[in-house]
């Protein structure tokens, strides 16, 4: 039996959730998986994601080893990819999404931290959410893997830090949340929970094989999510939030829903909308709900300033 090789950044949880694609590739295929580690742009820079330019800086060099023939394959976070396609790459899989929602990882819920609470966040998404929820706090710029952001809190550099509650539980420190944002409270990042499997386009044998993966209600979600960023013209850095879910997918007519915000940096102001419809129109869902934000000026609030790290 061939042994596939899969791409992955050399981080914990990078390693950890391309490990679970690997063992659950493994039983259901018997096809023995290896894993490769690389090391991307995002992972030597000491720059902000913003000023690396955000969409692609885990992404790129993975695709590369894949176009090489060094990898079969690679395992994103999905949130990662950037909207457009990549000529010689497909989207083969994309596996069934984790909680997809935001965390905060502290001392004391939101709602109690004192007034200029430090909280720490890389995401202008997140910065633009949590100042409409508390206009009070001083939000800081921070990077770096989740462990060295929760340092910042048990070092007390930080008050709090805000943190994806799916990465979260894949590298077991669910012990350090302190609150679950409801989507209401904070619309997640598009794609933020889910898992993205990429191989050579030509490998439609492989595309296949790692197709067994695939979700088809998460690939609905993740597509409208997707779709309302690319018609945005925005990346993952830009103040944009997006979430869908699929209703009753087992139904004759399963329904969509997806709700998606731009938000000022400052969180003064904000548009955000939902739309609905059959799964199987998840792109076109994306793409109206998209027209409609920017028919009510959501491309003005993402061209005002970005936070400055400090």
């Amino acid at each position: 039996m061939t042994v596939l090789r899969l791409g992955t950044r050399k981080s914990l949880m990078a390693t950890t959730q391309s490990g679970f694609i690997a063992d659950e590739l493994s039983r259901l295929t018997g096809h023995a998986v290896e894993l490769v580690g690389v090391t991307t742009e995002g992972d030597v820079s000491k720059a902000h994601l913003a000023q690396m330019g955000g969409t692609g800086v885990f992404v790129n060099a993975l695709r590369d080893r894949i176009l090489s023939g060094e990898v079969d394959f690679a395992v994103h976070s999905l949130k990662d990819l950037p909207t457009g396609p990549a000529e010689g790459i497909v989207l083969a899989a994309v596996h069934r999404r984790d909680d997809p929602r935001d965390a905060l990882c502290g001392p004391a819920k939101l709602a109690d931290l004192p007034r200029g609470a430090r909280v720490g966040t890389g995401s202008p998404r997140r910065v633009a959410q949590l100042r409409a929820l508390r206009a009070d706090l001083d939000v800081v710029p921070i990077r770096g893997n989740a462990d060295t952001r929760l340092r910042k809190v048990t070092d007390g550099e930080l008050d709090a830090v805000v943190l994806a509650y799916a990465g979260l539980g894949r590298i077991g420190r669910l012990d350090a949340v302190s609150e679950i944002f409801d989507p209401d409270q904070m619309l997640p990042a598009p794609g933020q929970g889910a898992l993205a499997i990429e191989c050579r386009s030509d490998r439609g044998d492989l595309a296949e094989l790692l197709g067994t993966v695939d979700d088809p209600s998460t690939r609905a979600a993740v597509t409208a999510e997707r779709t309302v960023l690319a018609v945005l013209e925005a990346g993952c850095s830009a103040p944009v939030g997006a979430f869908a879910t699929v209703e009753d997918p087992a139904d004759v007519e399963p329904k969509l829903h997806l709700t998606a915000c731009v938000a000022a940096l400052d969180g003064a102001r904000q548009v955000r909308l939902s739309a609905s419809g059959h799964p199987e129109r998840a792109e076109e869902i994306g793409r109206d709900l998209a027209a409609r934000l920017l028919a009510q000026g959501a491309d003005q609030l993402m061209g005002e300033r970005r936070i400055e790290p400090q």
